[in-house]
């Protein structure tokens, strides 16, 4: 809905919404982050080769490579690669998350049985920083509690050329069978 407005050279509009209310925004600027947000989003179309069983899982391990492992503890080296970057450069958030489920469940597995199904009934990452293109960045797992019925693991992501802490990831996974109670 356009309102034009004797006072300024650009007419302003109002832009309602069910969710969003814009008062006073000129047409430029409407038009401007209309084509923002159409450049962040793709077409919508998944490609055939894409849409295949496990297509995140295999993305992931070419990112990743395991540097250490022990009972409780893995580390992982990933490679921020244009591919997982996100339109300003930095390691995209989803990934962090999709990193932070593999190398959690990963070290879970070094506590909890082979027979025992985990899954996520807990997660929470604080983005700190950001690791950008080409960086290198040091993936710690370590299991903080491990029982009959959940397991509870800390990812840290660390800049490995500073050190610096970028992501951090705490995940609850419940083992199933679950105990009864």
């Amino acid at each position: 809905m356009a309102n034009s407005s004797s006072s300024s050279p650009i007419p302003s509009l109002i832009f309602v919404s069910p969710t969003i209310q814009i008062k006073d925004m000129s047409e430029q600027n409407l038009i401007g982050t209309i084509q923002m947000f159409n450049e962040l989003t793709g077409s919508g179309a998944i490609p055939d080769d894409c849409d295949t069983k496990a297509f995140y899982s295999h993305i992931t391990n070419g990112h990743v490579r395991q540097l250490h492992r022990e009972r409780g503890r893995l580390t992982y080296l990933l490679c921020v690669k244009p591919a997982v970057a996100n339109v300003y450069g930095f390691l995209h958030g989803g990934f962090v998350a999709t990193v932070a489920e593999l190398v959690s469940i990963a070290c879970a597995r070094t506590v909890v049985g082979e027979d025992k199904k985990l899954f996520i009934g807990e997660l929470s990452i604080s983005y700190l920083s950001g690791a950008p293109e080409n960086a290198e960045v040091i993936v710690e797992a370590s299991v903080l509690r491990s029982g009959r019925s959940l397991s509870v693991v800390e990812v840290e992501f660390k800049l490995q050329k500073t050190g610096k802490l970028v992501y951090t990831a705490r995940f609850t996974l419940y083992n199933m069978p679950m105990a009864k109670l």
